[in-house]
């Protein structure tokens, strides 16, 4: 079936050789550039936001539990998910995303900060 591709490989030996290993490199650096790159760039957002993680932020977890931080240990969070104070345990590649921070939470807003 590619016996055209084998005929061409023996009658140019030499030639082709370099042509292969060229193409070869070049597949690799694509890869690693369109894929390998990007994902580790995204782990290491995603590990930065999970050290940056403080009581008070209100946080959504890769199962879709969406609660406030009420304590934090090495490697484990307790959020409250509920008004009644049901509390759950996660560890902290479990948190998807942080949806409201803390710090924001305690920042002043111009509604009150304005002078009446």
């Amino acid at each position: 079936m590619f016996q055209f591709l084998l005929e061409g490989e023996a009658a140019n030996n030499a030639g082709g050789s370099w042509f292969t290993w060229v193409s070869l490199i070049l597949l690799i650096v694509v890869f690693y550039f369109l894929i390998i790159r990007p994902q580790r760039k995204q782990e290491k957002d995603a590990a930065a936001m999970r050290n940056a993680l403080e009581v008070g932020d209100e946080i959504t977890t890769i199962g879709g539990i969406i609660g406030e931080i009420v304590s934090m240990k090495d490697e484990t969070i307790t959020i409250e998910t509920s008004k009644a104070g049901t509390k759950i345990r996660f560890l902290k590649s479990a948190v998807r995303s942080v949806d409201v921070s803390a710090a924001s939470k305690r920042a002043p807003t111009p509604e009150n900060t304005e002078n009446k």
